[in-house]
């Protein structure tokens, strides 16, 4: 093998910003590392805030576990009355939306960020993820950059996601696959509507 093919020396990351200063950054990784990570299991309301403070979108009755990690909150978007579990970790170096009424379980992993292996510097790509309303992604699942996951569909527990997962559908394995329909008596489920009492 031709080890001089890859020069890790001349990484580079052309065309991308991280979106706020370095300072910035390492404030919010402080914050994270001491007053998010230690605050207690029901201060939902306080680590909304911390996340709000630093740019998260973050909707109504969100419930997100102290041992979540964000790189970049300001790239995160989550809808009203999501769940978000121990261990998730939102690799946020491009936009991740969760929808409304979302599980993502413990030790999930969603990753915007990958590299040209193609390129001898190893230049850095970015892609987002969408995940949209009513989805559940099961307990250590592995989500690709740029992937979407459709409206009330499920991602099973260990699962790997390389390709989009359209609404209704159940995808499980390594890489997920389509199992069945999560509602057998609807092919297709149009996203939540806020109902008005």
């Amino acid at each position: 093998m031709n080890n001089n093919r890859i020069r890790l020396d001349l990484y580079h990351q052309e065309g991308y910003t991280r979106g706020r200063p370095g300072w910035y950054v390492l404030l919010w990784w402080l914050i994270q590392g001491s007053l998010f990570r230690f605050s207690l299991h029901p201060m939902y309301r306080w680590r909304n805030f911390l996340l709000r403070l630093f740019g998260a979108h973050i909707g109504k009755g969100v419930r997100i576990r102290s041992t979540a990690k964000f790189t970049y909150p300001w790239k995160v978007a989550i809808g009203d009355y999501s769940w978000v579990g121990d261990d998730v970790e939102f690799y946020s170096l491009d936009h991740i939306d969760v929808g409304q009424h979302c599980v993502v379980s413990q030790h999930c992993y969603l990753c915007t960020g990958t590299h040209d292996i193609q390129d001898p510097r190893f230049g850095l790509i970015t892609k987002p993820i969408k995940i949209k309303d009513g989805a559940w992604i099961a307990s250590d699942t592995f989500v690709y950059p740029g992937i979407v996951i459709g409206t009330m569909s499920v991602v099973a527990a260990r699962s790997t996601v390389t390709r989009d997962v359209p609404s209704n559908e159940v995808h499980a394995g390594s890489p997920a696959r389509f199992i069945k329909y999560r509602f057998e008596d609807s092919k297709e489920i149009h996203p939540l509507k806020e109902v008005v009492i």
